[in-house]
Formats: C-alpha cells, structure tokens, sequence
C-alpha cells in the first residue's frame, strides 16, 4: 500500500472507531466529537480507560499495534463495568466491534477512577507476559536484535555458532514493512511451519511486479552513522526466493517482501559510487587492494596432496591443527582444504603432505551461477568484475551490454517497469539512455573467498535491505557442547585481538543482585 493508501485506510478506522465509541466518550464526561479526531480520540480513550498517555504512541507502531490494539478493545469494555471472561472474549473475537453494542445497545455505566490491577494471579501473570513481548518486540524490531551465524563465510572474524547482537540504531532501524506479522519471528513460524506474515506472494506478470497486503512502504529512523567500507553488516538477502527457510527450494516468482528475506551476514567490500573488481580473490577497489582491518582473515582453497592414503583420524586432525577452516576429501589420496595463506603454508609442514596448491578458477569456468549471469560476463569467483556500484542520485549510462548489471535494480528494488524492444531500452513506458538512481547499494563478500554464496552470486545490495550491525558475541559455542569461553561477551569491531568481557560481566551481575539484596534487607 501506497502512504496514499495507508492515509485512507487510518481515516476510515478512525471513522469507524467515532460511530462505534462516540456515546462511551460522553458516558465517560467527554464531548463525542473527540471520538471522530484522529491520534487525539487515542490520548482521549488513554485517559478514560484509566491508561498512560504513551499507550498512544503504541497504537502506532507496527507489530507492537498488534497486541495493543485488541488489549485496548478490552480494556474500553471494562472500563464500563464488562469484566467477564465472555466480555473480553467478544471484544476480541469480534475485533473491537464488540464497541458498537455497548455504545448503542447495552445500559453501561463508566467506572470512573477504575482499579486497573489484575484480579488474581493468572491476570497479573497475563499482563506481564503481555508486556513482556511488547517490551521485546519494541527493543528486536528498532533496537538490537540477536543473531546466529550459520556459516563460515566470515571464519575467523566470526565463527558458526556466534551469538550476536545486531544494532538496529547505527544504521537507522527500520519500520516494519510487514504490518500484520507474528512479533520476533522471521519469515517461518517454529513447530507450525507456516509463514509469519500476512502476504500475497503470487507474481503479477501482467504488471511485472508483486501484490502486496498492508505492507507499508520503506521507511527508515536516521541513524549516527553510514557503512562504511569493510564493515561487517546484517542485510536481506535481495534475491531470495525460497518458499520456506526450511527447504531450499528457490522459485524465482515467488517474492517476499524485503524485511522477511532471508538474514545474511558479510562484509561490505564495496561502498557507493566504488569501482570493484576481484583479482584471483583480492578485492580491488578503484583499482587499488582493499586493505581489510586486523581481524580480518581472508581464506582460500588449496588442493591438498598427500604422501599417503587419506586417514581420517590422522589427517584432518592433524590438518585442523594449523588453523584451517575446513577440510574435505576428493580422492584417497587428496584434500581441498580453507584456509589463510599462512595456515596453507603451515600445513605443508605437515608428515603425509606432498604438497599444497591453492586452487584458482579462471574467468569462464563458472559464470553460469555468478551475477549478472548474462552473455559476455565470462567472470568466475577468483576473477569478477570491473562493475560499478550505484550511489543515490548519480546517473548511469544504459547500453544493451551493461544493461545485465542494472536491470534487476532499475526493475525489483527501484520499483519501475523496464523492457527492451530491439535494441531499445523502455523504463516506464519511456525510451531510457540512462537512469539516476534512488538508493545506495553496496557489495558484500565473505572473507572464506571459495565457500561463501555473497554478492558475486546475486549481485548488490540495496540500502532498504541493510538490517544492521552486528556490535557483540554474547555466547559462543563449537558445536553443542563445546563453549568458546574465550569469545563471550566480545567485541565484533576493533583492532588487533579481541577481549571477553565475561568475568566483568559476571561480577557486575553479582554485585548487582548482592545490592539489590542488601537493600530490601535495609527495607525490612
């Protein structure tokens, strides 16, 4: 929906909301007008439902409104003496039209100065948990959200089974897009394995673009600070098209909408208004190596020979040892393994070793899966590029050749209709030579060069799909059981080694609960 769209729709609620509540408000010593003016009626209703004034400001905020509003619906029925289990159910159930048969057909009375503590023990339960989720859902959505790293692709800077927390604020954090939506939950519903959010995901090929239902548009808070080159980011991932995050099962006419794509983490190689290319895995920005901070450490893959026959227990223990990612058996007599430069020098040192060659792939060999996946892009993950990266408000040049580059931009993420006819190009219906864009976009890569599925596979990123930035390990585990004790509660940005802060942590919790302790003793 358009904010056109959205302006009618909040005008018709509220037009809704006067004709069903107009004689609560007088019964409450209020005027009916004050039913019918949008945002006041809402501090009006605060007042004689006995409720803070910032409720208000709930009401509005998307997600959050979900369980405000039918808290409120019940909150005005016993404000006028409807306490029963029936009355609240109604007041949901019927989504607030409950309203029109106490302000038209039942004899209420208002209860002015109404006690608003829970009644009992399951109540003050209810309300708290209630409050909880709100809190919650406030503090994920436009303040820090956790998250897991699932894959290696940044080794060494982060590990698979980092617990993270994303600031939503460095950034900006942005508003919700999908207005009806389960609160904290991604794209898929745990356990029920339904989506968590209401949306038309059929493709209109008619009007080359997707429905959508009480979607807002883009919005985003300012934030304090810009990405910067070589900051690691929490985005959407802009191509994906998977129908349940539990099945990889892509389908390039099924469409989310931006915040329920799938959460990546990478590294932003590649800012606004950059020229990039990848030489034999170095990033090149502006035709100079992109010089990546301290904690960054970039791994490749080496073709492994060994002496012998392959043994499991000897050699990938042994290998494992040198600081290498991963290891993986081609033959019984042969290892592709990840890992720095320096860990790939070590393992030469290693009894059953032969040798080690890193592994290269030429231009050509794999350009089939790599982005733009067009003719005359023979490009391959060692060998990418030049490309340039849009910056908003700056005008490219649009040919038949470079067209693969910006069709999905000027198309899906910038919402316009572009067809070629011959060797024209139509934008809106129009002859284009160029196009000036409306966002920034970006290029974020994995520093495991050979095992990450980044940019060089699906292109760029635009700035309405950027989450946030990943700010501190929590926890951290290798697997299951193994805790990576020297990693909680550490730093994600920085130079040289990073610090746990566990044992501080700890100690302020102690003297925390030893303080409160103490002064409920005092108290008593």
């Amino acid at each position: 929906m358009t904010i056109t769209q959205w302006l009618i729709f909040i005008l018709v609620i509220q037009i809704i909301h006067g004709f069903g509540t107009w004689k609560l408000y007088v019964k409450a010593g209020r005027q009916a007008w004050e039913a019918f003016i949008p945002v006041y009626n809402a501090v009006i209703l605060m007042k004689i439902i006995n409720r803070p004034w910032w409720w208000t400001i709930l009401l509005f905020v998307p997600i959050v409104n979900l369980i405000m509003i039918p808290v409120v619906w019940v909150e005005t029925a016993r404000s006028f003496g409807k306490n029963q289990f029936l009355d609240t159910f109604l007041a949901v159930i019927t989504l607030g039209f409950y309203n029109y048969y106490l302000n038209y057909a039942a004899d209420v009375n208002y209860i002015e100065g109404r006690d608003i503590n829970p009644k009992s023990s399951s109540g003050d339960w209810t309300s708290s948990i209630l409050f909880a989720i709100v809190a919650a859902t406030l503090v994920h959505t436009y303040f820090i959200q956790p998250f897991t790293i699932p894959s290696s692709s940044l080794e060494k800077s982060l590990l698979v089974g980092d617990f993270l927390f994303v600031s939503k604020f460095h950034y900006g954090a942005r508003i919700p897009m999908s207005t009806v939506a389960t609160p904290m939950v991604h794209d898929t519903i745990p356990v029920a394995n339904v989506k968590s959010y209401l949306f038309d995901d059929k493709f209109d090929k008619r009007k080359t673009s997707w429905k959508n239902k009480l979607q807002l548009p883009y919005l985003r808070i300012p934030g304090f600070e810009n990405i910067e080159r070589n900051d690691i980011v929490v985005f959407n991932q802009p191509a994906d098209t998977l129908l349940n995050m539990n099945d990889f099962n892509p389908d390039r006419n099924y469409y989310k909408p931006i915040d329920k794509k799938t959460n990546l983490v990478k590294r932003c190689v590649g800012v606004p208004g950059d020229s990039l290319e990848v030489r034999n895995g170095y990033v090149y920005i502006n035709g100079k190596l992109n010089e990546l901070p301290d904690r960054a450490k970039l791994q490749f893959a080496y073709e492994v020979e060994l002496k012998g026959t392959y043994n499991s227990e000897q050699i990938y223990g042994g290998l494992k040892r040198y600081d290498i990612t991963d290891v993986y058996p081609t033959s019984q007599n042969t290892l592709i393994i990840e890992a720095t430069v320096d860990a790939a020098a070590k393992a030469k040192n290693h009894p059953n070793v032969a040798s080690v060659t890193r592994t290269e792939t030429p231009k050509g060999i794999d350009y089939n899966a790599l982005f733009p996946r067009a003719a005359g892009y023979d490009w391959s993950y060692d060998n990418f590029g030049p490309i340039y990266i849009p910056k908003k408000g700056e005008t490219v040049e649009l040919t038949m050749e470079d067209l693969p580059l910006y069709k999905r931009l000027i198309g899906e993420y910038e919402r316009n209709s572009i067809v070629t006819r011959g060797n024209q190009i139509i934008i809106n219906d129009k002859p284009a030579t160029s196009y000036t864009f409306k966002q920034d976009y970006y290029w974020m890569m994995g520093d495991n060069r050979n095992n990450s599925i980044d940019a060089r596979a699906w292109g760029y990123v635009p700035f309405d799909h950027v989450v946030g930035k990943p700010v501190f390990i929590w926890m951290s585990w290798d697997g299951l059981k193994n805790p990576r004790w020297e990693r909680w509660f550490t730093t994600v940005g920085g130079s040289g080694n990073s610090s746990s802060y566990f044992i501080p942590f700890l100690v302020l919790l102690a003297a925390w609960f030893g303080f409160n302790k103490w002064r409920k003793n005092k108290k008593a």
